[in-house]
């Protein structure tokens, strides 16, 4: 069976490289006899493998040395509780609450002690970022947390400049990591879930400026302890060591493709394309407010919802798959990340373009 094009918004599709290269090296990685799924986390080998990957990452961002990669478990999910538990020390902090994910990681911080929502657009039903006079910034917070790029809603904030003064910026990138570059200087702490924009499911990254460590609670569980995982290199249990293998096969392939300037290019052309499809329309229709539509994940609605399961039926027999939306806002979405070629993106304007004189 051919590869399909596949939409999905994570587990997402890979780089084909990537994945022939995986298959090639599983039993036996670079001749040393066995599959990195058996290596030791301790030995040589994938010693190698991990400090590789952070070098990789870290040209690719060019991460400034005094911050810190932790490759880590548990999800972007688990950093809802990790970010407050290590630096709330008894101060509040700020979230902006701009789609579900920033919402859900308000919520989980709630647990923790202070928080505000600082701005919020949930009354547009977050088809928007926020006007700079709705939020209201602490200027001692001990933090402003943000989600850079909504997922479920498509919401992407393109610059962040003078966006929390001198309160330290703590930002969930985890759908559009590596999509293009940023100023990593601008950011106390970011965080990524891998299943997206960096490889399979499994490992978490974490970038976070040295000033940061060794302000969490004595009770802290160990292992939720910044400061120790870093004084550890992400090595204070066994870590998902196929996954940053998988992630640093990523970060070679993104090299090659001129890093992170030449993919935003790719990335650029391809969100245009299936806007300029979806503006052109008297069928489809996206939601959000044209100066923050994300690049990476782009939903639409069909104006006859009738259509709905007809579209997805006959999309699937076009070898368009994963295209439904996420059920907590309906109509269908396409998650166009690095590793979705300009020609996946082709094929799904062609079919809408055909649905639409079929149906309309």
């Amino acid at each position: 069976m051919e590869r399909i094009h596949n939409f999905s918004a994570g587990p997402a599709m890979l780089p084909q490289e990537v994945l022939e290269q995986a298959r090639d090296e599983l039993p036996n990685w670079q001749g040393c006899g066995m599959s990195v799924m058996e290596m030791s986390h301790r030995g040589k080998e994938f010693m190698g493998i991990l400090a590789q990957a952070e070098a990789d990452l870290r040209e690719l961002m060019a991460i400034p040395a005094n911050y810190k990669v932790l490759f880590l478990q548990g999800g972007a999910t688990l950093q809802f509780a990790q970010i407050p538990l290590n630096l709330l020390a008894g101060r509040s902090a700020d979230y902006l609450v701009s789609g579900s994910w920033s919402k859900k990681a308000y919520k989980e911080a709630q647990r923790f002690g202070t928080v505000r929502c600082a701005g919020t657009t949930e009354a547009d039903k977050f088809t928007r970022w926020l006007a700079p006079d709705e939020i209201q910034l602490d200027p001692n917070a001990a933090y402003l947390h943000v989600c850079t790029n909504e997922t479920i809603h498509g919401v992407e904030v393109h610059d962040v400049a003078g966006l929390s003064g001198n309160v330290p910026l703590v930002a969930d990138m985890s759908s559009h990591i590596l999509s293009r570059p940023i100023d990593v200087s601008r950011y106390a702490l970011i965080y990524a879930g891998a299943q997206k924009n960096i490889g399979p499911a499994g490992v978490t990254i974490v970038i976070l400026r040295d000033d940061l460590l060794g302000h969490a609670p004595a009770n802290i569980p160990t292992l939720l302890d910044y400061a120790v995982q870093a004084e550890n290199g992400s090595m204070l249990n066994t870590p998902p060591t196929y996954a940053i293998y998988m992630a640093g096969l990523v970060f070679k392939w993104l090299k090659r493709q001129g890093g992170l300037n030449a993919i935003e290019k790719i990335n650029l052309e391809k969100a245009q394309l299936l806007y300029d499809t979806i503006d052109a329309s008297s069928l489809y229709r996206n939601p959000v407010e044209p100066s923050c539509r994300s690049r990476m994940n782009i939903p639409f609605t069909l104006t006859k919802s009738s259509l709905d399961e007809s579209f997805i039926a006959e999309a699937k027999k076009h070898g368009i798959v994963q295209i439904k939306g996420h059920s907590s806002v309906g109509g269908m979405r396409a998650s166009i990340y690095n590793a979705m070629p300009i020609d996946g993106v082709r094929a799904l304007t062609q079919f809408m373009q055909e649905f639409e004189r079929s149906h309309v």
